[in-house]
C-alpha cells in the first residue's frame, strides 16, 4: 500500500514501520494511527515477518496525540468517532511487536509504545503522560497499563503531575527492556524482533498471549473506566481551555468546570 504518514520495509524476518511525521513531532493524528495500523496487520499476516517494529525517528517516537484534532470535540462526537477503537487493533497482534523509542515519547505515544510487547530505548527517550496540562486524563491505556508496569506510586506523579521518565528510569521501573547508544537503538530493536521472528511462530505466538494474559487480567474492564472518563472530559471547560491554550502556545487558566 501507498501510505502518506508512515514508513515501511522488512529487515530480515523483522517488518519495521516507521512513524513519518517529523514537521509534528510524530503526533498522532487519525490518519497515522490507521496507516501504522494497518500496516502492522500486514505484516501480521505475512508469513515472512516473524516479529514487528514500532519506531519513530531519533527526536521522538509520538510527542503525543494531534491535538487540533481534539480540541473542540464534543463528548459525543468522541465517543462516535472512537479513535481509541484503533489501539484495540494493536492489541489483537498475534505477532511480537517491539517498540523502539528515542527521544520524546509522550501521552499517546507513551501509550502507543506500552501497547507493544516490548520497549528498547535510546539513552535520549523520555517518556510521560501530560495530558493533565490539557485538562484531560490519559484515554488509550495510560493509568492502567502504566501503572501496572511501574508501580502505583510512579504513575501516579506522572499521570498526575505531569512527571517524565528517563530511559534509565523506565528501565529500573520495569517500563522499558533495555537502553543503548541513540545511534543503534533501532537497530537493537530490529535483531531483538528478528531473534524473536526467527524461533517456532506458534510457540511465540501461544507465549505472547500467555504473557499478556497474566499482565492484563481485568485490564479490559480498567480501560474500559479510562474511556469513558477521557471522553466525558470533553465536555468540561477546562479541556477546551487545555487544549486551546496549547494550540495558542499560551498558558491556561483552568476554572475546575
Amino acid at each position: 500500500m501507498t501510505y502518506t504518514t508512515i514508513l515501511t520495509e522488512v529487515r530480515g524476518r523483522a517488518g519495521v514501520v516507521q512513524i513519518h511525521r517529523p514537521e509534528a513531532m510524530n503526533a498522532l493524528n487519525a490518519t497515522v494511527m490507521e496507516e501504522l495500523t494497518q500496516a502492522l496487520e500486514a505484516f501480521d499476516s505475512d508469513s515472512n515477518v516473524g516479529a514487528m517494529v514500532l519506531t519513530g525517528d531519533a527526536k521522538a517516537f509520538a510527542a503525543g496525540a494531534d491535538i487540533k484534532e481534539m480540541a473542540e470535540a464534543t463528548p459525543v462526537e468522541m465517543l462516535l468517532a472512537d479513535r481509541i477503537g484503533r489501539w484495540d487493533r494493536l492489541r489483537r497482534m498475534r505477532k511480537p511487536v517491539v517498540a523502539a523509542v528515542s527521544g520524546w515519547c509522550l501521552g499517546g505515544g507513551n501509550e502507543l509504545a506500552m501497547a507493544c510487547d516490548m520497549i528498547v530505548a535510546s539513552e535520549t527517550a523520555r517518556f510521560g503522560q501530560p495530558e493533565i496540562s490539557l485538562g484531560v486524563i490519559p484515554g488509550a491505556g495510560g493509568t492502567q497499563r502504566l501503572t501496572r508496569a511501574i508501580g502505583k506510586a510512579v504513575a501516579m506523579e506522572m499521570v498526575l503531575n505531569n512527571r517524565t521518565l528517563t530511559a534509565l528510569e523506565a528501565q529500573q521501573l520495569g517500563l522499558v527492556n533495555r537502553v543503548v547508544p541513540v545511534e543503534v537503538y533501532l537497530e537493537e530493536a530490529v535483531r531483538l524482533a528478528d531473534e524473536i521472528g526467527s524461533r517456532a511462530p506458534l510457540a511465540v505466538r501461544l507465549a505472547k498471549e500467555a504473557v499478556n494474559h497474566a499482565f492484563e487480567s481485568f485490564l479490559a474492564d480498567g480501560i474500559a473506566d479510562e474511556r469513558r472518563s477521557f471522553y466525558f472530559l470533553f465536555s468540561s471547560q477546562d479541556q477546551k481551555e487545555g487544549m486551546q491554550a496549547f494550540v495558542s502556545k499560551r498558558k491556561p487558566v483552568w476554572k475546575g468546570s
